[in-house]
């Protein structure tokens, strides 16, 4: 008895250990990059340790309530450009961010999410703790990576469930107005025109725009993710909610947010609609609508019909 009592135990505590385990799995896979060719004549050790502290703070905090299984994990990239040392502690540069996200019933991965962000100015001590406080501005590269964190894990979300993304829309948003005091560039309502973090946690949740986080929805739930076994099903279902983009477009011109889905999404509309099985009205409405919106990149979408101008 004594030593089945010591097997159920064992069990038990095996089981619970696996569970907790789940639970806090956290919700990234991400790559994390640091690169520093304009710094001249200083250590370079401070770089590679600010990497893997960066590499670890993104991949280990938990930034939702939810459990994340390991094939579950949002993927996604952090490319720091550094540019500018300041002082000691202090850095100027640039930072890339991409996420993307299975298609299903295919070895395919679609972009979400793909944005530069020209105003990266942080201090930093190498081995100093980075934390996270969600009810302050305390450390500008920690608000900075928490607040793409969520815009990437809410569009992960709008991309499964119509809108499933808006609590961390919000919390980006609480980001925001946390950092309105901040010295920093990039988070007040009146610096850069309307591109920066302000405007892109701005374009996301007003209602006005909300033709997009449909589009993003239909886009990939009803059209992409049917494509493996009904590739004509779903290509109408894209083509059919490339109006919603032409609609906003039309409301609001100069959107970040409109701009950064097109910088994302351009060469997989391509990808898309020059298959051979897609119709020439269905390529020619296409490429219309994309011309429209997407002025600037206008003749790559010509590829749709086949010319290049």
């Amino acid at each position: 008895m004594k030593n089945n009592n010591i097997s159920i135990l064992i069990i038990y505590t095996l089981l619970l250990f696996n569970f907790r385990q789940e639970c806090m799995s956290q919700e990234l896979k991400c790559r994390v990059q640091v690169v520093t060719q304009q710094i001249q004549g200083t250590n370079k050790q401070i770089f590679q340790t600010l990497q893997n502290e960066l590499y670890e703070f993104l991949n280990n905090h938990k930034w939702t309530n939810n459990v994340f299984g390991e094939d579950e994990k949002i993927e996604c990239t952090f490319m720091f450009n550094i540019t500018e040392q300041l002082s000691v502690d202090e850095f100027r540069g640039t930072l890339q961010v991409q996420s993307s996200r299975p298609v299903f019933n295919s070895t395919y991965n679609t972009v979400l999410f793909n944005h530069k962000d020209d105003d990266i100015q942080f201090k930093y001590i190498e081995y100093q703790p980075l934390e996270f406080n969600e009810t302050q501005h305390t450390s500008n590269l920690i608000s900075i990576l928490a607040f793409y964190v969520y815009i990437i894990i809410g569009l992960d979300y709008d991309s499964f469930v119509l809108e499933g993304g808006s609590e961390y829309f919000q919390l980006a948003e609480k980001i925001v107005t946390n950092a309105q005091n901040a010295p920093e560039l990039g988070w007040k309502v009146s610096e850069h025109g309307k591109k920066n973090r302000y405007w892109l946690a701005e374009n996301i949740i007003n209602e006005k725009y909300s033709g997009l986080r449909e589009c993003i929805y239909k886009y990939h739930r009803l059209g992409l993710d049917i494509m493996a076994d009904k590739p004509a099903e779903g290509r109408a279902v894209i083509a059919e909610n490339l109006e919603l983009l032409r609609q906003v477009k039309r409301e609001q011109p100069n959107l970040i947010f409109l701009q950064g889905l097109m910088t994302a999404k351009s060469d997989e509309f391509i990808n898309i609609f020059s298959d051979e099985s897609s119709f020439p009205d269905e390529k020619n409405r296409v490429v219309q609508i994309l011309s429209e919106v997407d002025p600037a990149n206008s003749s790559k979408y010509q590829k749709i019909l086949g010319t290049k101008k």
